[in-house]
């Protein structure tokens, strides 16, 4: 990590809703969330919370130098809406093949 940048991940706690146009996506009470300086809190939901069948795989990919290369995953109109870490970095293993949207609601 670069000085003065900190990623933290844990249980969040909180219930965790995503919808995009009304569809439920994923539902989960078991959210990770993933603090990072500069950044939003992010979600990470367990792929069995996750509407698989609704999403096919973008072949988008990005790297991110503290977590590693992310994965995507679209709904027709909505590109890239999903992303995921396969094999993340080590500093953030727990979010290995949990799942992450924009805006979440959470409770």
């Amino acid at each position: 990590m670069t000085e003065g940048h900190r990623i933290t991940v844990g249980p969040s706690g909180r219930h965790v809703r995503v919808r995009h146009g009304g569809l439920l996506l994923a539902e989960s009470d078991d959210a990770l969330v993933l603090r990072e300086t500069g950044c939003p809190d992010r979600y990470y939901l367990p792929p069995g919370d996750v509407r698989l069948d609704l999403l096919a795989p973008s072949g988008t990919h990005t790297y991110c130098p503290f977590k590693g290369t992310a994965s995507y995953w679209s709904l027709p109109g909505a590109p890239d809406l999903v992303w995921a870490y396969p094999d993340p970095k080590p500093g953030v293993a727990e979010i290995r093949d949990h799942l992450c949207f924009y805006e979440p609601e959470v409770s």
